[in-house]
């Protein structure tokens, strides 16, 4: 009889990525990561965080990180100055921690916490389609951006005369964010086309 190759598990069909890492910490193979949220509860909400190389990985390199397992197994992890520090099962080499620079980290989208009436993840904003009181067609959310106080949704439009893309930028604020209807796959804002 022979044995048995180790499978691989399946690449979730709702993985997000949330995070990149930067670089070892410490002398025991743990990795710092920068989040892509200013609160990172999806990171924290999982104890399995899938991962992809970095665009243009050498082949030194994915040789070197072919050892890791997919998903890696998340010992601890904290939030240590601006970004987090993680202690990954399996992972205790400081060269293999530094190698590990540049690689993408996924959550299960299913493994978020659950948001309170009124609070969005990004990533569930992506790809709606904003309209105005008037029923007019902004555009759809291609992205967001943290300016300190509050989110900024980034809605891109098409220009039918010129075929140019029109950028638009609304504050994901309660003055101008009417109603946000994930069902539905719309936002209604109080914003004109021309503002």
């Amino acid at each position: 009889m022979m044995a048995s190759e180790p499978s691989t598990p399946k690449w979730p069909d709702d993985a997000v990525e949330v995070a990149v890492v930067t670089g070892a910490w410490g002398i025991k193979g743990g990795i710092r990561l920068k989040p892509f949220s200013s609160d990172p509860l999806a990171l924290f909400s999982s104890k399995r965080w899938y991962w992809q190389g970095p665009p243009g990985m050498t082949a030194a390199q994915q040789e070197r990180l072919s050892v890791l397992e997919q998903p890696l197994r998340v010992a601890s992890a904290r939030e240590q100055g601006e970004g987090i520090v993680a202690l990954i099962q399996d992972l205790a080499d400081r060269d293999l921690a530094q190698a590990c620079k540049g690689l993408r980290l996924f959550v299960r989208r299913s493994s978020f916490p659950t948001t309170h009436e009124d609070e969005y993840y990004w990533v569930d904003l992506l790809g709606l389609q904003v309209n105005n009181r008037r029923g007019d067609i902004l555009g759809t959310v291609v992205g967001l951006m943290q300016t300190g106080p509050h989110s900024v949704l980034r809605i891109e439009s098409v220009d039918a005369a010129t075929g140019q893309t029109i950028e638009r930028l609304v504050p994901f604020v309660q003055a101008y964010v009417d109603s946000v209807d994930l069902g539905g796959n719309r936002i209604q804002v109080d914003w004109g086309l021309d503002d």
